[in-house]
C-alpha cells in the first residue's frame, strides 16, 4: 500500500476523519517541537505548544484549503507560540525577551552551544527564518507562504540573516 501524502490525509481529517490526525502527529510532532524549542529554548513550553498546534489543527481543520500541509502546520505553530508568549510575557515583546538557557542533564550529540547562542542574538524574525529554512528544511516558496511574503523577499531575508549569523558567530569564537 502506497503511503498517503500529508495533504491527502489532512483533506480527510478536514472532512471529519479525525483518527487520521494521529498519522500527521507521528510524522510531524518532532519537527514542530524542534522548531518551537529552537525559537524559545524552553522544553516544557515547546511540549505544551506542540500539543496546542495539533489541537488547533483538529479545531481549525475546516479552514485547511488543500495547500501544502507543512506550510499550514508551521503557520499554526508560529502563531500559537506568539499567542502564548504574548499572553505570558508582561512586556509583550514577543520573542525578543526569550533568553538562552542550558538544559540540565541534557547531553547533546555534538556541541552546538556556540551556534545556538549566535542564533539567540539574532532578532526573532531572522532566527525564525533561519530555523525554518535551514533546520526544518522549508523551501523558500513555502516559507514565503508561512510568513506571508514573496519568495524573492524571503530569499533576501534569509541571505541577510545568514550574514548576520556568520558575523555574530565568528565575533565570539
Amino acid at each position: 500500500m502506497k503511503e498517503q501524502t500529508d495533504e491527502i490525509i489532512m483533506a480527510k481529517v478536514a472532512q471529519g476523519d479525525l483518527d487520521l490526525l494521529k498519522i500527521l502527529f507521528k510524522r510531524h510532532h518532532l519537527h514542530v517541537y524542534n522548531f518551537l524549542y529552537k525559537m524559545c529554548r524552553d522544553r516544557m513550553l515547546s511540549e505544551d505548544v506542540t500539543q496546542e498546534v495539533f489541537y488547533n489543527i483538529m479545531r481549525y481543520r475546516a479552514s485547511y484549503k488543500n495547500g501544502r500541509f507543512v506550510s499550514w502546520m508551521f503557520t499554526i505553530a508560529r502563531n500559537s507560540l506568539r499567542k502564548h508568549l504574548k499572553k505570558t510575557r508582561t512586556n509583550h515583546e514577543d520573542l525578543d525577551d526569550v533568553s538562552y538557557r542550558l538544559i540540565e542533564n541534557e547531553e547533546p550529540k555534538e556541541d552546538y552551544t556556540h551556534l545556538q547562542r549566535a542564533l539567540d542574538k539574532l532578532n526573532p524574525s531572522d532566527r525564525e527564518l533561519l530555523i525554518l529554512n535551514r533546520f526544518q528544511e522549508i523551501k523558500y516558496a513555502e516559507l514565503a507562504n508561512i510568513v506571508e511574503s514573496t519568495e524573492g523577499a524571503v530569499k533576501t531575508k534569509v541571505s541577510r540573516a545568514l550574514k548576520k549569523l556568520k558575523t555574530i558567530y565568528f565575533e565570539n569564537l
